[in-house]
């Protein structure tokens, strides 16, 4: 998944983007809420960590141009302010969270992991595809209850496919969800991840659940016969 962190401490921006790369996802980093703005026009995301008091714009700024946008993107605000008054602006400025520094690294995952569930409408942090599982949490994919080794590039993807399973993604999607600004790889990658994922997870397997819907993309869901143009 893809995130967007906007922070202008650098320590704090350095430490949680690397462990947001860590974890799996696609970090787009910024120290400044203009460039947050920007990045929020040209990318898509999954979620948007934003800190309330940044030059440039603050983090309510950023959130009014998304949400004037039309964009219902999952916010959680990061702020030292920890007043009721200020939660309760928060929330109603339309975040989703609010969390109060200094904090720790792990309930800062734990949230955004609630936080994009819920934006896809799932109940806890196992997905479940047939026999296939992702643990969200502990990063564990087991098909037919044997684990599977995956790189974090193939993680995300599973991940990401698995959130929309049953939906035909396409390159581009893949592509805007998965990398973030600085890819600078093949024009061919979700091609070869979505190879080395299928590989992976579908191998020997007679049921397969990882599809080609020709001239559209790609599409994870349970075999139920094949439908015209899937493969």
């Amino acid at each position: 998944m893809r995130i967007l962190f906007a922070e202008d401490e650098r320590d704090l921006n350095d430490i949680v983007t690397q462990k947001l790369k860590a974890e799996g996802y696609s970090v787009d980093s910024c120290l400044d809420g203009r460039e947050a703005q920007d990045c929020l026009d040209c990318g898509d995301y999954d979620g948007v960590i934003l800190d309330i008091m940044m030059p440039g714009a603050d983090g309510y700024q950023v959130l009014r141009s998304l949400r004037g946008a039309g964009k219902d993107t999952p916010v959680l605000f990061l702020t030292a302010r920890d007043g009721v008054a200020d939660r309760v602006k928060g929330l109603d400025s339309g975040a989703n969270d609010y969390l109060v520094k200094p904090f720790s690294l792990e309930e800062l995952m734990a949230r955004i992991r609630v936080m994009t569930r819920r934006s896809f409408g799932q109940k806890d942090n196992v997905l479940t595809v047939d026999d296939l599982t992702l643990d969200r949490a502990s990063h564990v994919v087991c098909r037919g209850g044997a684990e599977i080794a995956l790189s974090a590039k193939e993680y995300a993807l599973l991940e990401y496919m698995m959130c929309n399973q049953g939906i035909v993604l396409s390159r581009e999607k893949i592509e805007n969800h998965i990398w973030n600004f600085d890819y600078q790889g093949g024009t061919n990658a979700v091609d070869v991840y979505v190879s080395y994922l299928r590989k992976k997870v579908d191998g020997a397997h007679q049921r397969k659940l990882i599809h080609t819907v020709r001239g559209s993309g790609y599409v994870l869901r349970e075999e139920k016969g094949t439908g015209a143009g899937a493969e």
